[in-house]
């Protein structure tokens, strides 16, 4: 049987041993933490690399993506960023930042589109701040304009005995509205800013793309276009993928060919709730009549 003195030593040696072992726990988390601050979204040490930035879905204003993108024009290790685009569009004004943002990018670094299933409208905006644009054979492209839809339900309240009043500052203020007939003047006004809007959208195309207006306006009328016909129309450069994105990469701005691609990870400062909510407006923009906003958006009817 052990004596006090023994049994004193043997719980200062155990709580001696259980302090060393949390401080070892403390040192090995600290060890993680500074080495997950030096990677990348790939969990690889941060080093010489080419960035993937996937856009995804309906396009829409995103200030977490307008980050990520300030970040990859001054991070020196980011060589080349690759766009992958597979978006049928979204709001003209979300294409827009995006288009910006890239742009920016490309003033440091060299930046190119490749356009997977679906790059359209919206989605094809983006594609046009690559230095070099990408796509496959069946990939569906183009649909070069913009839309505005509301849904007008004057006859159905009519029925249902309902009626709305409103009291505006000005005859197009309520313009459109669901619960009464667009006026002459309201439609006039709207298809003014649609049409400036397009305007805006062609001169893009045919500034980047160096083509002339009048050819861009002959394939500028909202139709989708495959690869291979973007590809005669020279709305794109080339076919292909991924792959032959590296190569010209590497032949034309002399990009180390042996580089790792890893994703951009785009941060939303707000959390899960952030993404819940991020979630629940790309679902609502998808039904074409809560679209709020122009609208650079593919969305055939059913």
């Amino acid at each position: 049987m052990l004596d006090a003195d023994a049994l004193l030593e043997r719980r200062r040696l155990k709580r001696r041993l259980i302090l060393w072992r949390a401080l070892f726990v403390v040192a090995v988390l600290g060890m993680v933490l500074v080495a997950v601050e030096g990677t990348d979204s790939d969990g690889m040490f941060a080093g010489d690399r080419i960035a993937r930035l996937e856009v995804n879905g309906v396009i829409a204003e995103d200030p977490g993506l307008d980050r990520a993108l300030a970040n990859l024009a001054k991070d020196d290790h980011v060589k080349a960023v690759i766009v992958r685009i597979n978006s049928p569009g979204g709001t003209t004004f979300g294409g827009e930042t995006l288009y910006t943002g890239l742009r920016r990018v490309a003033q440091h670094k060299p930046v190119v589109a490749v356009i997977g299933t679906l790059g359209a409208s919206a989605g094809y905006l983006i594609a046009l701040a690559g230095d070099r644009i990408f796509a496959r054979e069946t990939s569906l492209t183009g649909s070069i304009g913009v839309i505005l839809q509301t849904a007008e339900f004057s006859k159905l309240m009519e029925k249902l005995g309902v009626s709305a009043e409103s009291i505006t500052s000005g005859p197009l203020k309520d313009q459109p509205s669901p619960f009464r007939k667009l006026s002459p003047e309201g439609r006039q006004s709207l298809q003014q800013t649609i049409d400036g809007t397009y305007s805006w959208f062609v001169s893009l195309v045919s500034d980047r793309r160096k083509l002339p207006r009048e050819a861009v306006l002959q394939v500028a009328d909202g139709r989708v276009l495959t690869g291979r016909a973007a590809l005669d129309d020279k709305l794109i450069d080339e076919l292909g993928g991924e792959t032959e994105a590296l190569a010209w990469l590497a032949s034309a701005r002399g990009i180390d060919a042996h580089l790792p691609v890893r994703r951009v990870k785009v941060e939303d400062a707000s959390g899960w709730l952030g993404e819940a909510s991020s979630s629940i407006r790309k679902i609502v923009l998808s039904e074409r009549l809560t679209l709020d906003g122009l609208v650079s958006l593919w969305h055939p009817d059913r």
